[in-house]
């Protein structure tokens, strides 16, 4: 029988929360407070070295036009994944937005992290608005239990050699480590670099499964699937 995962990364876009909450409330927030904040905060040396990131990718074109179109196209561009995690996080410390999650998806990370398995994010929002997200979820703050936090830094996450170099952060063999999305091509990559991996197929989000992959629709199908803790406590929200 094959050993219980030592580690599990997690996406968050489909597989921890809502993917409607990204594209209706995240979105659309930071959306509304860009001219703000970049007027507001134009003295501020991360904000000026985040606008010369955009300079550089968009030559020609004004910073807020350029992150304009990123944000109209849901462009996995590292200087706006930025951006939007600082404007997050003024609406998460302000109380006007909460992070979601699926139900089933806390009380099993709690069972997890207490069964010593080591727990990680890897998403293409920027580690600012992953930490916000689980800071400020509705579940309460899920940071202590996180062992880490990977984004497009890290590399792409449709390439092997991202989840190589999440591997070697952990410090463990990809193959004692494994990763949940919902997108089938992520699950490619992770598997090309030896991690376990499982798709999630939540219906309220549309997910078509894979035939490449093993999939699950909750995690404590994941538990059940992979030899994880099973959640000792009733789903929350």
């Amino acid at each position: 029988m094959t050993s219980p995962p030592r580690a599990v990364v997690c996406d968050i876009e489909g597989t921890t929360s809502a993917i409607a909450f990204v594209k209706e409330t995240l979105f659309p927030f930071a959306e509304r407070a860009l001219d703000g904040f970049l007027r507001d905060r134009a003295d501020d040396p991360e904000v000026s070295a985040i606008l010369g990131e955009v300079r550089v990718l968009a030559p020609g074109r004004e910073p807020a036009e350029a992150l304009r179109g990123w944000m109209a196209g849901d462009e996995k561009v590292t200087p706006l994944k930025a951006l939007q995690g600082m404007i997050w996080r003024q609406g998460f410390e302000s109380g006007a937005i909460r992070g979601h999650l699926w139900p089933d998806v806390a009380p099993c990370l709690r069972a997890w992290a207490r069964a010593g398995i080591a727990l990680r994010i890897y998403s293409s929002g920027s580690v600012e608005a992953q930490r916000l997200l689980f800071g400020h979820s509705e579940a309460g703050d899920l940071t202590p239990i996180l062992s880490g936090f990977d984004d497009t830094r890290t590399g792409p996450k449709r390439e092997a050699t991202s989840y190589a170099a999440i591997a070697a952060s952990a410090g463990l063999a990809p193959g004692e480590m494994l990763f949940l999305s919902d997108v089938a091509e992520e699950l490619d990559a992770a598997a090309a670099a030896g991690m376990r991996v499982c798709q999630l197929v939540r219906a309220a989000d549309g997910t078509v499964a894979s035939e490449r992959h093993p999939a699950c629709a909750t995690f404590p199908e994941v538990a059940a699937r992979f030899g994880l803790p099973a959640p000792d406590e009733p789903p929350s929200g």
